[in-house]
């Protein structure tokens, strides 16, 4: 009897398990042809899936990471899926800031047009600096896709209409910024957490800079994803992580759908800034809308990256 109802238990949360996990698709069909499309860590992951996906609607596509066999690779392998030879490959390393700016500069006097950038390349909760001497967390997935978006965005406007998709998490929602220590990086949990909600704060603001000038601007989190985020640990705690992750995180395949969703549906234009799960609209915390909060962290951001003095301004000048 015991083991009879431990086995429709176990059933039982399989099948919770799996609608917790399930996801919407995206099922827009348009077209990107001569659309160019840039996404950042585009090798692998939820990247590497949208990149097949925008190349199989037509789109050029340019991939980065700063390993360039890795990225070759994904190429070859993203061309023959999407059986679209448009897609290239291009090395960056986002937690460099010159290794951005040259990519930067290379970028604009390479491409004519820029549509949809896909701030993608991110790192998970650990306990590193950058070159630059920045919290891995906070420099990676903050001010590099700050510093890449704003020496781009003169392109992006001449290209309009276009896109700046850049992924976040929901975890946002468990720390807030502190402007005191914005380098915050003691517990790796927590420096995540912040620069996640960075990530809906920058979001913001690019839509209010933006405004009127054809670039809108999109916060995605693409639910828990069992990717390859795991692979910097020992093996012991893949090992360890592997039943959890199976249990409770979506595919990349699943977690890819919301940033495509937003990378080219017409439905996302009325909802600029707008942070987006599950390929809808989703509401953020009070404190993650604040307005001066964003503008704050933007001018900040612009001292710690260098942008002050000429702030915007085309790459190529």
């Amino acid at each position: 009897m015991y083991v009879l109802g431990a086995v429709l238990l176990a059933l039982l949360c399989t099948l919770i398990l799996r609608r917790l996990k399930d996801r919407k698709i995206c099922l827009d069909v348009k077209r990107l042809d001569g659309r160019t499309v840039l996404i950042t860590g585009g090798n692998s992951g939820v990247g590497k899936v949208v990149a097949v996906a925008l190349a199989k609607r037509g789109a050029r596509v340019v991939i980065t990471s700063p390993d360039e066999r890795a990225g070759e690779e994904a190429v070859q392998q993203i061309r023959k899926e999407s059986l679209n030879l448009d897609v290239h490959f291009m090395k960056l390393n986002m937690a460099n800031l010159q290794s951005i700016r040259d990519f930067c500069q290379t970028f604009c006097r390479a491409e004519k047009r820029l549509h949809i950038l896909i701030n993608n390349a991110g790192v998970p909760a650990v306990l590193d600096w950058t070159e630059d001497g920045f919290s891995m967390c906070f420099g990676f997935n903050h001010l590099g896709p700050f510093l890449l978006t704003n020496l781009l965005l003169s392109l992006l406007k001449s290209s309009a209409p276009s896109r700046v998709v850049t992924i976040t998490s929901d975890i946002y929602k468990y720390q807030k910024l502190d402007f005191q220590d914005l380098n915050y990086n003691l517990v790796p949990l927590f420096t995540y957490c912040r620069s996640k909600l960075a990530n809906l704060y920058f979001t913001q603001e690019l839509a209010r800079q933006t405004q009127g000038t054809g670039v809108t601007a999109y916060a995605v989190h693409p639910g828990y994803v069992a990717g390859d985020w795991t692979a910097q640990f020992s093996l012991l705690f893949q090992i360890v992580t592997y039943v959890f992750v199976s249990m409770f995180f979506i595919s990349c395949e699943a977690g890819a759908q919301t940033v495509i969703y937003c990378a080219i549906s017409d439905e996302v234009l009325q909802h600029n800034g707008g942070y987006f799960t599950d390929c809808r609209p989703s509401r953020l915390c009070s404190y993650a809308e604040d307005a001066g909060i964003a503008k704050k962290l933007w001018e900040a951001s612009e001292g710690m990256v260098g942008l002050t003095s000429f702030r915007r301004q085309p790459a190529e000048s």
